[in-house]
């Protein structure tokens, strides 16, 4: 089975998002308190984090995340990256430099950002040991495919993940016909749907649902969820196998 914990189901802002008094930031159901997108797999004994999210380190002390063998990245956004510095830690607790896999661009823009990682600097303060790996293509992870699933972010290039019949896609306005075909015969799909409304570069409510139409998984969560989606009152017009997910959701996924 692949363990599967939701540490972040927020949009970019993060809700309650700074000087807003919404029903949704205001809320007293924790489902509608979002850090940033992220999701944690345990693959067997190995841990891998598909985004190291803004709040990355609390999400793992909040879900006891303790173990970590790779980070996949998605694309190189300040709120599916800036969480990478907390790598360190699990240097620390394992003795081991850490693979990160993420297309050429986002490996590039990543080195760009985090340029101290790679320089000779002071001892002291300590910075993540980490290997950017650039991948186009299908790989192997501890035994397991990996599926990068290039889709649209606007007019960008991102990559969503399949591993087995999980497939995690947090920042897609349009999927193209070779990715859907990536993602058929799916158990279990972790899908964006940032608002009500349309949005440039985000799938919107009604379009992540006729995607999952479309492709049928058994079941499916919507991510990237903004301040405009209500958890409950949302949730209770959803069909029976979409469920909105939440931060510290946890769920299998049959190998």
């Amino acid at each position: 089975m692949t363990q599967v914990v939701m540490l972040g189901s927020g949009t970019s802002q993060g809700i309650p998002v700074i000087g807003c008094h919404c029903g949704v930031c205001s809320s007293s159901d924790p489902r509608n308190r979002r850090t940033r997108a992220s999701v944690y797999l345990r693959l067997g004994d190995r841990g891998v984090v598909i985004d190291t999210a803004t709040e990355f380190r609390l999400q793992c002390v909040a879900n006891e995340i303790e173990r970590l063998d790779a980070v996949l990245f998605t694309h190189a956004h300040a709120d599916h990256v800036h969480g990478l510095d907390d790598v360190r830690r699990f240097n620390h607790l394992q003795g081991a430099r850490i693979p990160c896999y993420g297309s050429a661009e986002t490996m590039g823009a990543l080195r760009r950002k985090f340029d101290y990682i790679f320089r000779e600097t002071q001892a002291g303060g300590g910075k993540p040991d980490v290997a950017f790996v650039e991948v186009e293509g299908p790989f192997e992870l501890f035994g397991r495919a990996v599926v990068p699933l290039p889709v649209m972010h606007g007019e960008l290039v991102v990559y969503g993940y399949r591993i087995g019949g999980f497939a995690y896609v947090s920042d897609a306005s349009e999927i193209p016909p070779a990715t859907m075909g990536m993602l058929e015969g799916l158990d279990t799909l972790v899908l964006n749907a940032l608002r009500h409304e349309p949005h440039a570069t985000h799938l919107s409510l009604g379009e992540a649902l006729g995607v999952i139409e479309r492709l049928g998984p058994r079941r499916a969560f919507l991510t990237h969820l903004s301040h405009d989606v209500e958890h409950a009152a949302t949730e209770a017009t959803l069909p029976a196998h979409v469920r909105l997910g939440y931060d510290g959701l946890r769920f299998e996924v049959a190998d």
